[in-house]
């Protein structure tokens, strides 16, 4: 999913928890500055590729995989707020209905998913999740 649907469901979930302070913060953190380490990622494109566009670059690291949930996990228990794992959860969620590869259990398998519901357009999901979302 993009940016756009990432932040509006975040969002969505911040107002219905009624999330304020620390814990709004967490959300968007977790929701979606996740996806930060795109960023990262952006240096390695360019040097492979250089202008020329790459359909389905494997963008992910292992930060929006299900394997975060090891480090996630116990760090909602020492800040205790579970805040931290629902919204990474939800992006996860988000991140999964793309059909693009994913690999779940990364850096410890190269096992490679396409993700959920995907015989249906990519950009039909994202359209159904923004307007869902509002």
């Amino acid at each position: 999913m993009t940016f756009i649907s990432h932040a509006l469901v975040t969002t969505a979930g911040v107002q219905i928890l009624h999330l304020q302070g620390y814990e709004l913060y967490l959300a968007y953190m977790f929701g979606v500055l996740i996806d930060f380490d795109h960023i990262l990622k952006t240096r390695l494109y360019f040097s492979k590729n250089k202008l020329k566009k790459e359909k389905h670059y494997h963008w992910r690291t292992s930060l929006q995989e299900p394997v975060a949930l090891l480090w996630i996990i116990p760090l909602s228990i020492f800040i205790n707020s579970i805040v931290p794992i629902i919204f990474f959860t939800t992006h996860l969620l988000l991140d999964y209905f793309v059909s693009y590869n994913k690999l779940p259990l990364y850096p410890f398998t190269k096992y490679s998913t396409k993700g959920l519901i995907t015989n249906v357009s990519d950009r039909i999901k994202e359209i159904l999740v923004i307007f869902i979302s509002l």
